[in-house]
């Protein structure tokens, strides 16, 4: 009697529904918001591929309404940073934004896409929170820095800099940490400290704009060049200039289907 009643249990559970997947976050770069995606159809292209718009988080706002579980859940969520902090600010808010989601979607996995910038948020959280990361996909992301940033620093201690505000550019004086953060690596510099630290395991794509990207040089852009991911990253080429483009859609969609 015992054996059967443990066996009809057994059976039960196993006939469950599991909604295990995954929840995808993409993360906007500099000057941007959770806005910059969405007209350039690229949530829609994930759409199409079987991925469900979970919405936009805000900050200290809740999370989206409740979605009805499919049989596979493939969430993606958009969420706005405070694009001109420093990386470790802007990281303690994408820390917040992971474990709501986390909470909200338990059996789901994470993983991250970010522009520019957001990309290096993302994996600066992915090394110093703990949160578990299946993958990062980076697009035009400054891994090693960019010379662009120290213009923004020269400019802040020029006179422009002085005369910022009045001119409608004080985005320069509010962005001096972030610049610095961006700035190509140096010993004393976060992404020096950042591209030497154990990285978790996880899938980590570079999307390099290998031509017309006048902010971030190509070399910058492919994590392979990171010491802590050197010969682990894979990397898809594309000319393109440095901003968010429709293609990138599909092909954040096809890198995806390759890897899940």
């Amino acid at each position: 009697m015992f054996l059967r009643l443990h066996s009809l249990l057994l059976i039960s559970l196993l006939s469950l529904p599991t909604y295990a997947g995954q929840t995808v976050v993409l993360v906007h770069g500099y000057l941007g918001d959770g806005s910059t995606w969405r007209p350039l159809g690229l949530v829609s292209a994930l759409q199409a591929t079987g991925w469900q718009d979970a919405g936009h988080l805000f900050p200290n706002g809740p999370l989206p309404r409740p979605i009805a579980p499919t049989s596979q859940e493939r969430y993606v969520y958009t969420v706005t940073l405070p694009s001109e902090a420093p990386l470790p600010t802007q990281a303690q808010w994408l820390d917040f934004y992971l474990r709501k989601l986390k909470a909200k979607h338990p059996n789901n996995s994470l993983i991250l896409v970010g522009h520019s910038a957001g990309g290096v948020v993302a994996r600066l959280v992915m090394v110093v929170s703990g949160i578990p990361i299946q993958g990062l996909i980076t697009i035009a992301s400054p891994h090693l820095g960019t010379e662009k940033a120290e213009w923004g620093t020269w400019l802040n201690n020029s006179p422009i800099g002085w005369m910022a505000p009045f001119l409608g550019l004080d985005t320069i004086n509010r962005s001096q940490g972030l610049y610095w953060d961006l700035s190509r690596e140096h010993p004393a510099s976060l992404l020096f400290w950042l591209n030497r630290q154990p990285h978790p395991q996880a899938f980590y794509i570079s999307i390099v704009r290998a031509e017309g990207d006048e902010w971030v040089p190509p070399y910058s852009q492919d994590m392979n060049v990171v010491p802590a991911l050197r010969g682990l990253a894979m990397t898809k080429t594309v000319a393109s200039q440095h901003s968010l483009h429709p293609f990138d859609g599909p092909l954040i969609a096809s890198l995806l289907k390759e890897r899940l």
